[in-house]
């Protein structure tokens, strides 16, 4: 398959992430209860939640792009973790957002938090370099997973 044709499909699925996220998170950040939670000092502006996602999905689709390459084909492992991931993601909004289970949410973006530390050092001798693309994804989700706990505990 085509490079070009990859990246393609690994950009549509991540954006279709953020899609299905924001729907299933029901106008989350602007209810009511999301308004009342003591939240971490170091929450960014929400403005800075659209700008760091769509960077980060953006270089995560080319990041998937040179590892399935380096698995010549899609492998059954890497589209595991894949789908893993994407459905974490797309979870965290319904349990954390829709449903406010904090302490489920902090489950399931620790979980997150992992698999993405999986995919950065699990593949950094294969792609070396190439690494620095997933590491925002991993620095924002320390970031995510700080401020999810800081509501669980603070809450």
């Amino acid at each position: 398959m085509n490079k070009y044709i990859r990246f393609i499909i690994f950009l549509v699925f991540n954006f279709l992430a953020l899609y299905v996220g924001v729907l299933v998170m029901n106008d989350g950040p602007r209810t009511g209860w999301y308004e009342s939670l003591n939240k971490a000092p170091w929450t960014p502006a929400n403005w800075v939640f659209g700008v760091a996602w769509t960077t980060i999905m953006l270089l995560f689709s080319f990041y998937m792009t040179k590892l399935s390459y380096e698995y010549k084909e899609f492998s059954k492992t890497l589209m595991s973790l894949y789908i893993a991931q994407w459905l974490l993601n797309v979870g965290w909004n319904l349990v954390f957002f829709n449903k406010h289970l904090t302490v489920v949410g902090l489950i399931v973006i620790a979980a997150l938090w992992l698999l993405i530390g999986y995919f950065a050092f699990n593949h950094l001798k294969k792609l070396k370099f190439y690494t620095a693309l997933i590491a925002p994804y991993l620095v924002w989700m320390t970031i995510a997973t700080s401020l999810n706990a800081y509501i669980v505990f603070y809450n």
